[in-house]
């Protein structure tokens, strides 16, 4: 997601490139590195909650809220300030990072905020009884909007109230006030299907950017579209694409993409059951001097960030 830490490592290379040059445009760069940073360690938090009941007012609830908002303040700095202003740079490997994150953020927006909700374990389901039907909505996660109800609430449709009691209105989904709640897949799914262009277009099959935007998709597939083939289909053809590449890379590039090589060999086998999740030969290994060594390429290049060459507005 967002939190990668190639994500990261890349971010915070392109914002120091960026410094002294366009320094607005670095500083925007290092406030969505530090968003990524801590929405890392919160994401690995909810998915340990996550099937804590969130209809309380519990540490996971005020989590999943944090994770929102984090993740709000992250796009609104890509959309409004960063995407504009690198739309025609010809860092091409800056561009597609700022797209994929912005697909991450809304991926984000679907597991945690999505209405209908994608997430059907966060609170076992509840299926009314006859005598039930028609009475006030059940709510199986709090995060998701009450239906619309009839004028004056639900409470008209259960009879006379003991005196004294007077009716209450049902409250409003506890992180509206963070978020609209509605269907995000549309957006997530149009940002990630563009990102996915531009890395196959721009970046090598074993760049780590475009591999990184093909494990985020591949997991979004699984995750959220319950995309079970295309998933596994995705995962297999960024893995061909990396032994396909012609072109040289450095240590550290290559740690990157042996790293989610690994990943997207076990997202590979996701569903297929009884299937081991370590698959032989996803990973690349390193050469051994002799040029058996199953790498992308063998020569490889000086590590240096892509210069940045942007056509840029005015970042003043």
């Amino acid at each position: 997601m967002a939190s990668s830490e190639v994500d990261q490592k890349f971010l915070g290379r392109f914002a120091k490139a960026t410094d002294r040059s366009y320094p607005y445009l670095a500083s925007k760069l290092y406030r969505v590195l530090g968003l990524s940073v801590i929405l890392s360690k919160k994401l690995v938090r909810a998915r340990r909650l996550r099937r804590l009941d969130t209809t309380r007012d519990t540490k996971s609830l005020q989590l999943y809220h944090h994770i929102i908002f984090l993740s709000r303040e992250g796009l609104y700095l890509l959309e409004e300030y960063i995407l504009p202003m690198v739309e025609n740079t010809r860092t091409h490997a800056l561009k597609i990072l700022c797209h994929k994150l912005r697909a991450s953020f809304y991926h984000i927006y679907v597991l945690f905020h999505n209405e209908p909700s994608i997430n059907q374990t966060a609170i076992p389901s509840y299926t009314p009884s006859t005598a039930e039907k028609g009475k006030a909505p059940v709510y199986r996660n709090s995060m998701r909007p009450s239906p619309p109800l009839p004028e004056g609430g639900p409470v008209q449709n259960i009879g006379p109230l003991p005196p004294g009691l007077t009716p209450v209105s049902i409250p409003k989904p506890s992180a509206s006030f963070l978020l609209p709640a509605q269907n995000y897949i549309p957006q997530a799914s149009e940002s990630f299907e563009h990102a996915c262009k531009l890395a196959d277009t721009h970046l090598s099959g074993s760049h780590p950017v475009r591999l990184s935007v093909k494990t985020e998709y591949a997991a979004y597939l699984y995750d959220c579209l319950h995309d079970g083939e295309g998933s596994r289909r995705l995962a297999q053809s960024a893995i061909k694409d990396v032994y396909n590449a012609q072109e040289g890379m450095d240590d550290d590039m290559f740690e990157d993409a042996a790293e989610l090589v690994g990943i997207l060999g076990k997202m590979m086998k996701r569903g297929l059951g009884g299937a081991g999740s370590q698959g032989s030969g996803s990973t690349p290994r390193a050469g051994n001097g002799n040029g058996n060594g199953s790498t992308p390429s063998s020569t490889p290049r000086p590590g240096k960030v892509d210069k940045f060459e942007p056509d840029l507005p005015g970042t003043e």
